[in-house]
């Protein structure tokens, strides 16, 4: 009987030869992903040198401009000791303990350990870090500012305070997953200043790209939680909040300027009012921070800005009176809003802390209904002992359907973009627990 002989295109062995190659790209590829990966972790300190009072004076400044306090600390916990809860589109994420507790914070990273978190997002342990800690801003920061902000939080007190674990779905609650997003959006890189613009302008460039990350809330993401580059600045979100476009595509009847901006930073402008949900805590933050760092901010946020700046006058107009839904929300408004709103506001003479005309507001004319929900729901309340904008809470008070009408009626009156999509389902979905309508008050004229 005679034997074939096998020839080098017959198709068992050139099956073979394509698995073999496959199997082998899937080897190497995986060697390849493991190696960066890994990464090795950095010997504990036992101890660390007591710093300069001016090198920590001048951490706890940068800490503010970066707002640090904001999420390393709980509501109602001690400051910096971390559990405070991130939500983000793929689950929660618990901001971890930074105070130097050798246990449960950093007291045994070295200042080879902090950078390398700042720059690069590895935990002394080699852990990768999830970019909820923005990283990816931080990597810009010079030498002298990540050695003054380890400085000011190894002298903070110590507190032992662990984390609740992170809830995030598999697989991403495997870390070494993030090395290829690293791969895909990171690139690591100290911050260059722009040789054509001025001093300010370089300062402010650097505080809002690296140290107070402004772009994190105020740009658009994509699927994979990455902020694209191309719609830097367009507008973004924090925390459930709506986070409005700083440039051309900002909604603000009036219009920023350099000035407004740096009253706006440090608590109210005239023009915009103040800040609430996660941009109030910014401003919070920014309390004591020197004046020629905020102007430096303003100056380089302003350049965002199409200059010269549009002029757009606040709109107030008459609303139809064959829509129920508004007539019902114009009755609300005048029950509850009416009295501070309509005074003028306070530049002429009316409530402190109130602008002219609701239409100046981006909660109100901006294209995303939540930030104006979550003030009539929560209200607005100063710092103890500090002067600020006032404003009673709803949510106890008002039903889901109340605040829709009260809501679209803003709209209608203050902005000319027309009616929010889906208002309803999105102010149900922020009040899940509103009273219901049989206990509700009768600000909306029913019995």
């Amino acid at each position: 009987m005679a034997i074939r002989q096998l020839r080098n295109d017959d198709p068992p062995l050139r099956l073979r030869r394509i698995g073999f190659a496959a199997g082998a790209v899937l080897v190497l590829s995986s060697l390849g992903f493991l190696a960066v990966a890994w990464h090795p972790a950095i010997p504990p300190v036992e101890s660390v040198p007591r710093a300069a009072p001016e090198h920590v004076r001048a951490g706890e400044r940068l800490a503010k401009l970066g707002y640090c306090a904001s999420c390393h600390t709980a509501e109602g916990g001690q400051p910096y000791a971390g559990g405070r809860p991130i939500a983000t589109p793929f689950g929660t994420i618990h901001a971890t303990n930074i105070t130097p507790d050798p246990g449960t914070g950093i007291g045994r990273w070295s200042l080879d350990a902090f950078t390398r978190a700042m720059r690069q997002g590895i935990d002394r342990d080699g852990r990768h870090l999830y970019p909820a800690f923005p990283y990816t801003h931080y990597t810009g920061l010079t030498d002298d500012d990540v050695g003054a902000l380890y400085a000011y939080v190894m002298s903070r007190r110590p507190v032992e305070a662990t984390a609740p674990a992170n809830t995030l779905p598999f697989p991403l609650n495997l870390r070494p997953l993030i090395a290829g997003w690293n791969l895909l959006f990171f690139r690591e890189g100290r911050f260059a200043p722009d040789p054509g613009r001025d001093e300010a302008w370089n300062r402010g460039a650097y505080l809002a790209e690296a140290l107070s990350h402004c772009g994190a809330c105020h740009s658009q993401r994509n699927f994979l939680g990455a902020e694209v580059t191309a719609r830097a600045y367009t507008g973004g979100e924090a925390d459930g909040w709506w986070s409005p476009a700083l440039g051309a595509k900002s909604t603000a009847a009036p219009p920023w300027t350099e000035a407004s901006l740096a009253r706006y930073l440090v608590g109210w402008d005239p023009q915009h009012g103040g800040a609430a949900g996660p941009m109030g805590t910014v401003l919070k933050a920014h309390a004591g921070v020197q004046g020629s760092e905020i102007k430096a901010l303003a100056r380089y946020t302003a350049s965002l800005f199409p200059m010269p700046a549009p002029d757009r006058a606040p709109l107030d107009r008459p609303i139809p009176e064959d829509d129920p839904s508004l007539t019902r929300g114009a009755t609300i408004y005048a029950g509850a809003c009416a009295t501070c709103h309509e005074s003028g506001g306070w530049a002429a003479g009316g409530v402190p802390y109130t602008v002219t005309s609701l239409g100046q507001r981006s909660s109100v004319t901006g294209p995303d209904p939540r930030n104006l929900i979550h003030v009539l729901r929560d209200g607005i309340a100063p710092e103890q002992d500090s002067a600020g904008p006032i404003m009673p809470a709803y949510g106890d008070t008002l039903t889901a359907g109340q605040v829709t009408d009260l809501a679209a009626y803003l709209r209608a009156r203050f902005s000319d973009a027309g009616p929010w999509l889906k208002l309803d389902e999105t102010v149900r979905a922020l009040m899940p627990r509103a009273p219901e309508p049989r206990s509700a008050t009768k600000l909306e004229g029913r019995p």
